[in-house]
């Protein structure tokens, strides 16, 4: 045991060196930004994970949540000059409140009815931005957006956000799995099992999915912020309902309730198109096909290819006579 804790580290150590090394391996500037965009989507399904993943709830509004944190932080910053820190801490307060307000009727049902409450939520969200012209500029969006200063550096290129969203990413893999290791984590997972034996435990189920639901949305909002100073432009086409069934997806794909599943899921769904866009007339076909052979793979159990592939390999095998020898 002990051997493989320290594999592990061996393993964890490299692999960090490797990403704090991969903006210099002369990348391009186009390929830093597309490893920027797999941070953030990796911070959003862990985020989602937090909900879907550890307490088996359906959310397909959490983008909402991400457009709250991003439009907060963009007009917090146009219009009131404030820096960097306070639009990012006030995106994730609002996206968190945002949910606790939401979540408080909304975690009383579950299932399919919880997952159109958030659908709802998601699309009022973004025809709010869309129609309240005169604050959020509807269609036309926000421009001229402010970069990041953070400790008196602007960041002006991709790589100082690149180690700011890795940086942001590990601290949400670190408290990710302090939820899973804590007790908070294990009455979610009892709820996630059998909401009904873990209330009669003595676990009180609402407000323990009522909290999930706040941190997650927290989560996302912080998210929503560094995307907004990132691109420096949103409106709200960005922010549409399919994004919410991509990071479901993610997800899903990854494993619920699997740190490491969230984040493989998140770069591959991130890189996959950028790597179709030669083929820009059958992209979204092997695009789709590539989910559908991913989710094969998830589902399929290895016993289960064991026994489909049990003729072939008996048929390939060599046959043995009683002395031994192979016939």
């Amino acid at each position: 045991m002990r051997m493989i804790l320290n594999r592990k580290r061996v393993f964890l150590i490299l692999l960090l060196l490797g990403l704090i090394a991969l903006p210099f391996a002369g990348l391009s500037n186009y390929m830093i930004r597309v490893l920027v965009n797999c941070l953030l989507y990796s911070v959003l399904a862990l985020s989602l994970n937090m909900f879907s993943g550890i307490c088996g709830q359906i959310s397909l509004g959490h983008i909402g949540f991400f457009c709250i944190g991003a439009y907060t932080s963009a007009l917090m910053a146009l219009r009131l000059g404030a820096p960097f820190v306070v639009c990012f801490l006030f995106a994730g307060l609002l996206a968190g409140l945002a949910a606790f307000l939401i979540g408080i009727p909304a975690l009383r049902l579950s299932g399919g009815y919880l997952a159109i409450i958030t659908l709802s939520f998601s699309e009022i969200i973004r025809l709010v931005i869309l129609n309240w012209v005169s604050f959020t500029r509807g269609p036309m969006g926000l421009p001229s957006i402010p970069p990041i200063t953070l400790f008196g550096i602007r960041f002006a290129s991709n790589i100082p956000y690149y180690f700011f969203m890795l940086v942001f990413c590990i601290l949400v893999v670190i408290l990710m799995r302090h939820i899973i290791n804590s007790s908070f984590g294990r009455d979610l997972r009892a709820i996630r099992d059998d909401e009904i034996a873990a209330e009669a435990m003595g676990i009180n189920c609402y407000w323990n999915k009522v909290t999930v639901f706040s941190c997650a949305a927290l989560v996302a909002g912080l998210a929503g912020s560094v995307y907004a100073h990132c691109m420096r432009f949103i409106d709200p086409s960005s922010f549409k309902t399919d994004v919410s069934f991509l990071v479901l997806s993610m997800v899903v794909l990854g494993g619920m309730g699997s740190i490491a599943g969230s984040i493989t899921a998140a770069v591959v769904l991130t890189i996959l198109p950028e790597l179709l866009r030669g083929f820009d007339d059958f992209r979204m076909l092997f695009y789709g096909l590539a989910l559908i052979i991913m989710m094969l793979l998830r589902i399929i159990r290895p016993e289960t290819v064991r026994r489909w592939t049990a003729p072939v390999r008996r048929a390939l095998s060599p046959r043995r006579t009683v002395d031994g020898s192979e016939v």
